[in-house]
C-alpha cells in the first residue's frame, strides 16, 4: 500500500493551456469507502459496494480486513463484494497491519480493534507515523481498550481489545469525526449506550452508515454553549445485530474541490462534476466559493443510501477575499489547501479561522501551503490556528499567480493537487516534487484533469 522508501519521486509541472471544459465523476468518497469496508466487514452477510474509491488508503483498510478474517474483494464490473464476519469475529492477523498514508484507516480501525479481545500492531507510512494517536488511544483506554504506542502517541502502536468495552459518555475536546468514530465503533461491542459529545457538528457517515446497517443511533441537539452553537450529542446503543447491506458510494466532495477550483479560476472555464456526495456537513467548501463570488451551480439532487447527492456545475470567476468563520472548519478541514489556491486568483484578503486542526494533518497543511503560495509569488500569514492569503488577482494574463515556483509537498497528497490547481491558471508553469502521494486518494488525477484540458508534464 505505500510506496517504498527508495522508489525515485515523480516530479510533475503544472501550467496554463487555456480553458477548462467538460464532465467528469469524481472518484469515490474516502470517508464514506472506509466506513463501507469496515462496517460491511462487521455485519452479517454480503455486502455490495458500488463506486469504491480504489485509492492507496482504501486499500489499506480493504487489505486489513482481509487479514482478520472478512472476505473483501473486487469484481470484474468494479462493484466490491465484502463477506461480514459478525460482530466480534475478527481474528488476530499475522502480520503488522499497513495503513499506508490513512489516518482515517487508523484511527478508525482502532476504534473497531478496541472492542475485539485480539492483540493487533498497526504501522504506516513516514507521513502518518507522525501523526498524534493519543486523541483516539485516550478515550479507547477508557472503554477498556490496552494501547501502546511510540513516543508521542504516535504509530507503531500495539492495541489489544476489552474482552468487555465499557460504554462511556464522552465529551470531545476537539470537533473530530475521527474520534468521535472510533468511539462509536468501540461502543458496538459495549453493553449499553455509548455517548460522543461534540463541541461543533462534525460529518456524521458513521452515524448514517451505522443506521444503514441496522444500528440504533440517536443525534440530538445540544443548543448553544459559550462560544457559538454545540454539536450535537450521538448515543449507539450497544451490541446490535448488524445485518449486510448494499451502499452506493457518491463522489467525493473533497475530491471534486479540485476540478471545481480549476474551473473557477481558469478564464474560459466551465466543468460539471458528477454525483458528488452533498451531506451538509461535508459543503463548507462550496458554501465559502459561493461568498466568494463563485459561478457554482448544484443540479440533479437526489438521494442515494442514505447520502444527498448531486451535479457541480463550475464556471471561471472574479473572486473575492472573504473571511471563514471558526464553526465552519469541520465541514471543509480537508478543503483548506484547495481554497488557499482559489483565495490566491482573489481580490482582497482570505482569512480562515479555526483551522488549527491543520498542523497534524498528512502534513502541516498550514506551513505547507504557505511555502507553497510563497514559491509562487502569493503572500500569507498564519498563526496557531488561523491563516491569511493575500489575493493576487484573476488570471487575465497581467495579473494573477506568478507561479515558477517549486512544491515541496511532504508526500501529502492534497498539498500535491492543490499546486498543481495552482500552475493551470498561473503566468509560468508551478511544479510539484512528487506527485506519487496522490494516488491516495485520487489515483486518476491527472488523466481526469487532463481530459479537461490541464496541461501536465514530467
Amino acid at each position: 500500500m505505500t510506496h517504498p522508501p527508495d522508489a525515485a519521486p515523480q516530479r510533475l509541472t503544472a501550467r496554463a493551456a487555456g480553458p477548462l471544459r467538460g464532465a467528469v465523476r469524481a472518484p469515490g468518497d474516502k470517508s464514506i469507502s472506509h466506513r463501507a469496508v469496515m462496517l460491511g466487514a462487521l455485519a452479517v452477510g454480503r455486502t455490495r459496494v458500488s463506486g469504491l474509491l480504489e485509492g492507496e488508503d482504501v486499500l489499506a483498510t480493504a487489505e486489513a480486513f482481509r487479514r482478520m478474517g472478512a472476505g473483501v474483494t473486487r469484481g470484474a464490473d468494479g462493484v466490491w463484494t465484502i463477506d461480514g464476519v459478525g460482530l466480534g469475529g475478527l481474528r488476530e492477523p499475522a502480520d503488522v497491519l499497513d495503513m499506508g498514508n490513512s489516518g482515517t484507516a487508523a484511527r478508525l480501525l482502532m476504534g473497531v480493534l478496541a472492542g475485539h479481545p485480539i492483540r493487533c500492531f498497526l504501522t504506516g507510512d513516514a507521513s502518518l507515523r507522525k501523526r498524534p494517536m493519543n486523541r483516539v488511544a485516550d478515550p479507547l483506554r477508557r472503554m477498556g481498550a490496552r494501547i501502546e504506542t511510540r513516543s508521542g502517541g504516535r504509530l507503531p502502536l500495539m492495541i489489544e481489545g476489552a474482552e468487555g468495552v465499557l460504554p462511556i459518555r464522552y465529551e470531545l475536546p476537539v470537533a473530530s469525526a475521527q474520534v468521535k468514530s472510533a468511539v462509536l465503533l468501540a461502543g458496538l461491542m459495549a453493553r449499553g449506550e455509548t455517548t460522543v459529545l461534540e463541541p461543533a457538528a462534525t460529518r456524521d457517515h458513521t452515524e448514517r452508515m451505522l443506521g444503514h446497517f441496522g444500528a440504533s443511533v440517536r443525534v440530538e441537539p445540544r443548543g448553544e454553549g459559550p462560544d457559538g452553537r454545540l454539536g450535537p450529542a450521538v448515543t449507539l446503543l450497544g451490541e446490535p445485530e448488524l445485518t449486510a447491506a448494499d451502499i452506493h458510494v457518491p463522489a467525493d466532495p473533497s475530491s471534486a474541490a479540485f476540478p471545481i477550483v480549476a474551473a473557477l479560476v481558469t478564464p474560459g472555464s466551465a466543468v460539471r462534476v458528477t454525483g458528488v456526495g452533498l451531506n451538509p456537513t461535508r459543503t463548507g467548501l462550496f458554501t465559502t466559493l459561493r461568498e466568494m463570488g463563485a459561478d457554482l451551480a448544484i443540479e440533479n439532487e437526489r438521494e442515494e443510501g442514505g447520502e444527498p447527492l448531486g451535479d457541480l456545475v463550475a464556471r471561471h470567476s472574479a473572486l473575492t477575499g472573504v473571511e471563514v468563520p471558526p464553526e465552519r472548519a469541520p465541514s471543509m478541514i480537508d478543503e483548506y489547501p484547495i481554497l488557499c489556491v482559489a483565495a490566491a486568483f482573489a481580490e482582497g484578503e482570505t482569512v480562515m479561522r479555526g483551522v488549527e486542526e491543520l498542523r497534524v494533518k498528512e502534513s502541516d497543511r498550514i506551513a505547507a501551503m504557505e511555502a507553497a503560495l510563497a514559491a509562487n509569488g502569493v503572500s500569507s500569514a498564519s498563526g496557531a490556528d488561523w491563516m491569511t492569503v493575500t489575493g493576487c488577482g484573476p488570471a487575465d494574463g497581467k495579473r494573477g499567480v506568478a507561479g515558477g515556483g517549486t512544491v515541496q509537498t511532504h508526500l501529502d497528497h492534497r498539498i500535491a493537487m492543490s499546486a498543481l490547481v495552482l500552475g493551470l491558471a498561473a503566468r509560468a508553469p508551478v511544479a510539484i516534487d512528487d506527485a506519487r502521494a496522490i494516488a491516495t486518494s485520487f489515483p486518476d488525477f491527472q488523466p481526469l484533469m487532463m481530459g479537461l484540458g490541464a496541461n501536465f508534464y514530467a
